[in-house]
This record gives C-alpha cells, structure tokens and sequence, in this order.
C-alpha cells in the first residue's frame, strides 16, 4: 500500500459499543464515511462533503471485512487509497487500523460516484485524476472479498418479492432529520444501522439453538459479523419510510449467510440490499462458537429458499 495516507484518527467511545461489547457496525461505516471525506480531500475535493458543495461523492457500494473486535478505549487510525479511477466513478481501500499493535481491524472496499448534489454523474477534474496516480493502491488479501460475492448485481428486491417469498419484517421507521447528511439524504451508516437493530430479532431462534446445545461453560451468546456487502439504490430523505425484509440464506458449520432489503413501504421499491455472514460468538471467552450439527438440521426451516440480492 505504498499510495496509501492517513485519512482519520481517533478511537473508539463506549456509548458506540452495543450489547457484544465491541464498536456497533454503524460506526465503523461512520469512521468509514468521515474517512472518505479525509481522502476527498487528498483528491483535491476538500469541500465534497459540506453544504456548498459543487460535487460530491456518492457512495453506491461498500465492501466490508470485519477482522479484529474495537472495544471501549480502542485506537485507532485509517489509511486510504485508490484501487481503481474510473470516468465518474472509482473504487477505493480503506483500512481501519488498531493503533496499538499496527493490526488491521477492518476494512472497506467503497464504489464512489463523482456527482452533483443532485446526484447527476459528471467527469472528475484533471485535478483529481492527477492526485489519484500517486494514491494508488492494491487490494492487499485481507481487504478482498472472501465469502461473498463482489461483481455486479442486478436487485431483486421489492414488497411484492419479500410478500411471496415469506421474507419476514425486522425492522420498521421513518427517517428523521438528524440521519441525514448535508444534502438532506440518509447516512451510510444509518443503513446498515437499521440492519443491526432488526438482527436480534431475525438471529433469536439461532442464539437460543446454539445457547442450548453449546458447552456448558458457555454461558452468554451473541453475534459478530465477518464480512458485509451493502448496495445503496436510492436515498431516503427525512420524513421518508423505511421497511427492513431480513432473511437467513444459508449456513455451515460456523456461519450464518443473510440478506437484509431495505424497502420503501409506499412505493415497494427497495432503497437498498446487503449480504452478510455472521457468527454465533461468545460473549465471554470472545470467540467463534461452531454450530453443531443438531443445530444446522433444526435451522433447516430458518432459510429462506430463491432469497438473493
């Protein structure tokens, strides 16, 4: 990553860590975003992100790997780069760093889109183009996708798809004013937020399956995610509504597969699709916890069979 620079520093506080003891994924995504705005501004687009903006970048996917736990107190920095410039888009590397020990704890490989607030796509300036060349970076193997599937995608999400497909509810809201960025659309982060407040509900059954069958010395069990994929097509505004369809789309001896759609309930149309793979963790030795077979054969009924992006 010799075209790589610091784009935040910081750390983690403890009112950003939830019931698994470690920094909620809607952090990371928000360190993420402000990390994009550092690079913009090494892209010579200092401004992209403020009010008066005359261009911006727009996010169109994340990428995520989740690679070592941030708890309360934790330091951490970010370094960023360009993987790859398009004409109005490109794709970029973030990797969010543990301070102490120099370890990657996640990262994020992010799809921009250079526009107008409006959201219209239009040509970077030379400017940019030129700062890039000396940003450029590769994709080192940590940061690439493992588990889930990074090339194109054409959505299948919509209410009348999750209607016949018995795709449950886990979550539903209307976007308020504070989610909203400068130019009144919702945060990244308030996305995959929406999904991590609807996955107890979808993962309860799981937890409890695994609590019965695990060890008798396991005592607390919960979830971590490993790697996310979030596709984002449309942005809510505030006062909009927001319907979250969650499903359980597979699973190993280790992993549950989901897929989260984020719908618009007036419209039907979807505002945006993930994929996740996640793990049963234990909250107190703070490591995976394998499924064992009677498991896998009693969550056999959980997944959601023709459920894709």
């Amino acid at each position: 990553m010799t075209g790589a620079v610091e784009i935040w520093r910081g750390g983690v506080n403890t009112w950003e860590c939830d019931e698994m003891g470690h920094m909620n994924v809607r952090f990371y995504v928000a360190r993420f975003m402000e990390g994009l705005a550092g690079l913009a501004m090494r892209l010579g687009l200092p401004e992209a992100f403020s009010p008066q903006a005359t261009a911006t970048l727009l996010v169109r996917d994340h990428h995520l790997r989740f690679l070592r736990e941030a708890r309360a107190g934790a330091p951490l920095h970010m370094t960023g780069g360009v993987v790859e410039l398009g004409e109005t888009d490109a794709l970029v590397l973030q990797v969010l760093i543990h301070t102490r020990t120099g370890e990657p704890c996640a990262t994020a490989l992010t799809r921009v889109s250079h526009c107008a607030p409006s959201g219209r796509d239009f040509p970077w300036p030379g400017r940019t183009r030129a700062a890039a060349d000396i940003l450029r970076v590769d994709v080192p193997a940590f940061a690439a996708p493992r588990s889930i599937d990074a090339g194109p995608v054409q959505p299948t999400a919509s209410l009348e798809a999750a209607d016949r497909l018995g795709v449950g509810c886990a979550g539903r809201g209307t976007i308020a004013p504070q989610d909203c960025d400068a130019f009144g659309r919702m945060r990244p982060e308030m996305f995959i937020g929406r999904v991590s407040d609807g996955v107890p509900g979808l993962l309860s059954p799981v937890r409890k399956a695994v609590t019965e069958a695990a060890a008798e010395n396991t005592r607390r069990v919960g979830g971590a995610v490993l790697e996310y994929r979030l596709i984002y097509l449309d942005w809510p505004l505030a006062g909009d509504h927001i319907e979250l369809r969650s499903g359980l789309r597979g699973f190993d001896d280790k992993t549950q597969r989901m897929t989260h759609w984020l719908l618009d309930p007036v419209s039907g149309r979807p505002w945006g699709v993930s994929e996740a793979v996640a793990v049963n963790f234990d909250l107190d030795a703070r490591k995976i916890i394998p499924i064992p077979p009677a498991v896998r054969e009693a969550l056999k009924p959980f997944v959601t069979e023709g459920l894709t992006l």
